[in-house]
């Protein structure tokens, strides 16, 4: 025990040694705690005693039987020995802590700061557990002291739980919500009995330490075999060894991809509860499993918003624009303005208070200069003063109602500025909202008009966007939809935006006369006028960064509706008759093709592991190249992951161009309905990893014929099974399957697709040795940035890769560097040079080991490697096994930072060792560190490797070769092998396989 009370798990405990062994020890003849260590240390350890509470020799050595096999052959006098030594850093000493799911949330502190801490589980025992701090998804602090567990002086609960020597001999009480103990031994009632006769403490010890740990449920909810069964990578994870379970793959990895825990429970499915996903940002629950478990599965009831009537939210607009009126009023809005960025019309009859919220609304949403055109069609209350309680407006009087066609006329007379803004006044514009669409006038100079996201009162949407139909009737895309679903969040052409907020470039405008006086008073002279923007080779934009929430029909009262749509809908289809007959029939079924308009070359579903930002690297970098090389050929693009994002949906959006269709919040579960939904809409189903062709393959065959005429487009990214296969020889677990047995596996669905998609040509020629034709390369494109420092500014040593897991490339690389390399690297060097690690962490990697070495630095993700490349002097990727061609590689010297690799990269990438780069066997250290030394030390060699790198990325992977690489792979080659028409043109030996 250390001072304070502190536990030390390196110590032996002698007092509760004896305590915990008394019946064996009494009758061995030790007489007192004074002569048990010298017990221990002759005969405990070979009886698997346990040398104090905080490490369990016994599940030790059966959970990790590479280690019992050690002791036994000598080289570990126990599992206590082992773990002191060697697996401090890797292991858990006890079944009720777990080092990396401790050090997830507190990495920074158990690998430094104050203390010096040894690990994780040494923080948890000195500090952690005081804080009832949770050390395992099976120790809930909490939840134990509420079950009966007790402080003893100053241990905390895990402490004082694990330092019990008396056997329950009962189910237990919970102590995780994770592990239901009562239903356990009602479900296995010999584990029940065993509990009884002491050979188990509890139920939850007999699950954690048992030898067949896949043959127990650890409550209703979750099925191993259902769990395995369904998910062929947990079936192959089981049979290599890297998890206990699948319950442990599933609290790993399977949880945060929302995977089915049953077959009758969709975690999916529930967390689109409202009340649910409220719960957890508000930090009810851990995770929506446990929030499933707490809850039965039963959400509390929704109770929202959109439960209110149109008439009561209405009501409360107006109300709160009484209220705010005063307010405004006193602080003397002011338009004043030489130069106006924007002209911004407005029509006003009556609504005094309504207007001065638009114009307020207005006025601080834009710093810039706008000139406001006021247009007083008969009003009788403030508006006829309104000048006097607000600076600035150019106003235009009429002594009777016209009506907002008519008075947006007259006041196009008035205007003044490039770009005319169409506003009514019973509008309050979000933040941005003007920035934004002046924005996209200037990015895109072929847009002539520009329209908004408009949300009702009750917080639905009036419309994302309208829609056109062939026999000249409209409807707003998404009506009395949530703001946020996906399909309201992407920027797209459409047939018109409605009159509320329309910007319409000034000179188009004039050179229409505004609107056609034919609709007056008013109804679809705003569709008509966009129609007669796009009959000017101009196109009408829908942009959801621009938001306005709209009152929607607070100016009406001037005519009957009914009839005035009824007699502008026949004049709207004769003066059109030619552009609606490109329009489809009206059905419910073709919103989703008429919600665009014509202009696209074609619809792409592009389908990713998850959303592929670039930070994520492991292919996600080349993905997102991927999808933005499709909209700048022409292509509509919808992303579509497997499993659900992490990322929140701006910082996702922001990853891809504003045009793309991100659909965040869904996964696999949903594809199915999903593409019927859409029936006939897509040109392309472009599938990214050779993996998601397998989970996809069900789902392909049960929607061949609404991917009738859709080509299937497999990027395989990376073959995996040459570097799985070369992960399992490097650590002796090969197995009885051959590289060959497992390259068929992995390809055996390629058949329903029908072209393929390699990263580099050897990965292309092990395709067409499989018996597969009609392939093509898409490796990565790179632009060379120039101005990059030279050799004598720049120091340290970089690398760069994202740590998505323990089990990857990246992890073992860099635990080979540090282990094998660094030590050689000191005396070769200058001192003080340090590696950093750069790149995206797991939220399952523990880099704890990495930031207690003095020699390196731990960056973690950054938001730009511009900076990051541009101070270091040699870029290192000592990668032992891999697939694809690696893209950190081509990322580093278009950069102009010089690289050393290992012989593998040296292959994949076909770059010249010498001359492009640096490299060394993966299986000689000593050659990587000298590799690494010359390049940092050589100024000539580092220029030379430069320069030949730089050159080579200019001439193999611009931009525009791969922008025509791509089109080419996209070009229409006939109809899809799902259609019946062909079979996608490749030989395959053996389909079934």
């Amino acid at each position: 025990m250390l001072s304070g009370g502190q536990q030390d798990w390196t110590v032996f405990d002698a007092a509760w040694y004896f305590k915990r062994y008394q019946d064996v020890l009494t009758v061995l003849g030790v007489a007192g705690p004074q002569d048990c260590e010298a017990f221990y240390t002759a005969h405990g350890t070979v009886l698997r005693h346990s040398p104090n509470p905080y490490f369990d020799e016994d599940w030790y050595l059966t959970r990790y039987p590479h280690v019992a096999s050690a002791v036994v052959a000598g080289l570990h006098a126990s599992g206590f020995d082992h773990y002191c030594t060697t697996g401090l850093l890797t292991h858990n000493p006890h079944w009720l802590f777990d080092e990396q799911f401790y050090a997830r949330p507190l990495a920074g502190q158990a690998s430094g700061g104050h203390h010096d801490y040894r690990n994780g589980y040494d923080h948890y025992l000195r500090v952690g557990d005081g804080q009832c701090l949770a050390g395992s998804w099976f120790f809930d602090p909490t939840l134990a002291l509420a079950s009966g567990v007790e402080r003893q002086g100053q241990l905390g609960p895990y402490s004082a739980y694990v330092s019990m020597v008396a056997p329950q001999r009962q189910a237990g009480s919970p102590l995780s919500v994770y592990f239901d103990p009562a239903w356990y031994v009602q479900a296995y009632p010999d584990v029940a009995q065993q509990i009884a006769g002491g050979v188990w403490r509890c139920a939850l010890h007999h699950y954690l330490a048992n030898e067949t740990p896949t043959h127990y449920n650890p409550n209703a909810i979750f099925s191993e075999a259902f769990y395995a069964s369904v998910n062929c990578d947990v079936a192959e994870a089981l049979a290599d060894g890297r998890f206990r379970n699948a319950y442990e793959h599933f609290l790993t990895f399977g949880l945060k991809e929302l995977r089915r825990p049953s077959a009758s429970v969709d975690l999916e499915a529930y967390s689109h509860h409202t009340s649910v996903r409220q719960d957890l940002e508000q930090g009810g629950c851990r995770d929506i499993f446990a929030h499933y478990v707490l809850h039965g599965g039963k959400p509390t009831q929704d109770h929202t918003f959109l439960q209110e009537s149109e008439g009561v939210a209405r009501a409360l607009y107006q109300e709160m624009c009484r209220i705010k009126a005063p307010l405004i009023l006193a602080d003397r809005l002011d338009f004043s303005t030489g130069s106006p960025d924007l002209s911004v019309i407005m029509v006003a009859h009556n609504l005094f208070a309504m207007t001065l919220v638009a114009l307020s609304s207005l006025r601080a949403n834009y710093a810039g200069g706008i000139q406001v055109i006021l247009v007083d069609s008969g009003s009788t209350d403030g508006i006829r003063q309104i000048e006097k309680y607000v600076r600035g407006l150019d106003i235009v009087r009429f002594d009777g109602n016209i009506g907002f066609l008519l008075g947006c006329n007259a006041a196009l007379e008035k205007v003044s500025s490039p770009i005319t803004l169409y506003l009514n006044n019973d509008t309050e514009l979000l933040p941005g909202a003007i920035a934004n669409m002046l924005a996209r006038f200037q990015s895109e100079p072929g847009t002539g008009a520009v329209g908004g996201k408009l949300i009702r009162t009750n917080g639905l949407l009036q419309e994302a966007g309208s829609i056109v139909w062939r026999d000249g009737s409209v409807q707003g895309y998404l009506r009395d939809q949530h703001p946020g679903v996906p399909e309201a969040n992407f920027v797209r052409s459409v047939d018109y935006c409605a009159g509320a907020f329309l910007a319409v470039r000034t000179d188009a405008l004039r050179q229409l006369g505004g609107f056609d006086t034919r609709y007056a008073p008013a109804y679809f002279e705003d569709t008509d006028l966009c129609l007669r923007v796009h009959a000017m080779g101009l196109d009408v934009v829908y942009d959801p960064a621009i938001v306005i929430m709209h009152y929607e029909y607070g100016t009406s009262g001037l005519i009957s509706g009914a009839s005035m749509i009824a007699r502008n809908q026949v004049l709207f289809r004769t003066t059109h008759a030619a552009y609606l007959r490109s329009k489809s029939l009206k059905n419910d079924r073709m919103t989703i093709r008429a919600r665009s308009c014509a202009g696209v070359r074609g619809h792409i579903l592009f389908v990713e592991d998850r959303m592929p930002c670039r930070f994520l690297g492991a292919g996600f970098a080349r993905s997102n190249d991927i999808v933005h090389a499709m909209v700048e050929l022409g292509y509509q693009v919808t992303i579509y992951p497997v499993f659900i994002s992490d990322d929140t949906r701006d910082e996702v959006c922001r990853a891809f161009p504003d045009r793309v269709e991100i659909m965040h919040g869904r996964d696999m579960a949903g594809l199915e309905e999903f593409l019927k939904d859409r029936a006939g809409y897509y040109d392309t189903l472009w599938i990214a990893r050779t993996h998601n062709i397998d989970r996809l393959a069900p789902i392909l065959q049960n929607c061949a014929d609404t991917l009738a005429g859709c080509t299937i487009v497999l990027d395989t990214e990376a073959i995996a099974t040459p570097r799985e296969y070369a992960r399992r020889v490097l650590y002796g677990q090969a197995g009885e399957q051959s590289e060959a047995e497992a390259l068929r596996h992995e390809l055996r669905h390629l058949f329903m697709v029908d072209q393929l998609v390699a990263v580099a040509d050897y990965e292309k020629d092990v395709l067409k040795e499989s018996g597969f034709q009609n392939i093509s390369v898409l490796g990565h494109q790179q632009r060379v940035r120039g101005g990059q420092p030279g050799w004598a500014a720049r120091q340290d040593i970089l690398f760069l890769g994202a740590l998505h897991d323990e089990q990857s490339p990246n992890m073992d690389s860099l635990r080979w560097f540090v282990a094998e390399v660094l030590p050689l690297l000191a005396p070769l060097l200058p001192e003080g040079v340090r590696v950093s690690i750069c790149g995206y962490v797991g939220p399952d990697v523990d880099l704890s080991a990495f930031r207690q070495n003095p020699a390196i630095t731990v960056l973690g993700r950054v938001d730009q490697v511009g900076p990051v490349y541009d101070r270091h002097r040699v870029f290192i990727a000592p990668t032992r096994y891999a697939a694809g061609i690696p893209f950190k590689l081509h990322e580093a010297a278009a950069h102009g930072l010089p690289s050393v690799v290992t012989d593998l990269l040296a292959r994949q990438v076909g770059w010249t060792p010498g001359q492009d780069l640096l490299c060394a066997a993966a299986s000689d250290p000593q050659a990587f560190a000298q590799c690494v030394a010359q390049l940092y030390n050589d100024s000539a060699v580092w220029h030379r490797v430069r320069d030949n790198a730089r050159e080579r990325i200019q001439r193999e992977h611009s931009p525009q070769d791969y922008r025509t690489r791509l089109a080419a792979i996209l070009a229409p080659s006939g109809r899809s092998s799902l259609g019946g028409q062909q079979v996608g043109g490749f030989v395959v030996d053996d389909p079934a396989a």
